[in-house]
């Protein structure tokens, strides 16, 4: 089963849902997307329902990955006010959520249980990869961990796949020293959402993209 892996969606809903109605073939191939669901743009509520309907749909063949940006959300529920997260995009979501009706511990344990990676034998995807210097990748607080880094990545003889830092091209790039992909293209900066479908052998067959919509956005970000 082929892989269509997403970058970083950060609540822009409607691009999210068009991406997966114009490229996605849920009999085909198994659903990624890489972190960085929520905070940003104008919908996380709906993009997290939307996320727990696929999940349910589609089972094992639909997975999220755990972001930054989730484990900044965990952490203002589970330890308290986050005073790094707030003032970045916190308040946004946080407003978002209760206008919703959504139950905030709800929403912690759901992404409590996000997984930090999915790999199998020739490919590895994760937020912000595994870094050349990181000792212990998976400490979620590591700065330089599969959650936050952006030092250079490790060749880990697969590929690659990560978001987290948006491309200042605006278009998916590689890395041949470490043998990567980065899929974040900015879809709250406006720029675009982007997707990359490979093979289960990690052979790339196709990099999708679509504009951000509108309604995503406010003219003020």
């Amino acid at each position: 089963m082929n892989l269509l892996i997403v970058g970083d969606v950060h609540g822009c809903l409607h691009t999210f849902k068009g991406l997966l109605g114009q490229h996605w073939k849920p009999d085909e191939e198994r659903l990624i997307q890489l972190g960085d669901l929520i905070d940003r743009g104008n919908d996380t509520p709906g993009t997290l329902l939307l996320a727990k309907q696929l999940k349910q749909r589609h089972g094992a063949n639909v997975v999220f990955l755990k972001g930054n940006h989730e484990y900044e959300f965990e952490q203002h529920i589970v330890n308290g006010p986050n005073e790094y997260w707030l003032p970045q995009c916190g308040y946004d979501t946080l407003n978002q959520l209760r206008a919703a009706e959504m139950e905030l511990q709800e929403v912690s344990d759901w992404i409590g249980e996000l997984p930090l990676l999915w790999e199998n034998e020739h490919v590895l995807i994760s937020h912000a990869g595994v870094a050349e210097k990181a000792e212990f990748p998976l400490d979620e607080a590591n700065e330089i961990g599969v959650l936050w880094n952006r030092t250079p990545l490790r060749n880990v003889g697969k590929l690659q796949i990560i978001g987290h830092t948006p491309c200042k091209s605006g278009y998916p790039e590689y890395e041949k020293a470490s043998h990567s992909w980065n899929i974040d293209t900015g879809a709250y900066r406006k720029v675009a959402l982007s997707a990359i479908r490979v093979t289960p052998l990690g052979k790339v067959l196709e990099i999708v993209q679509s504009a951000v919509d509108p309604r995503d956005v406010s003219e003020q970000d």
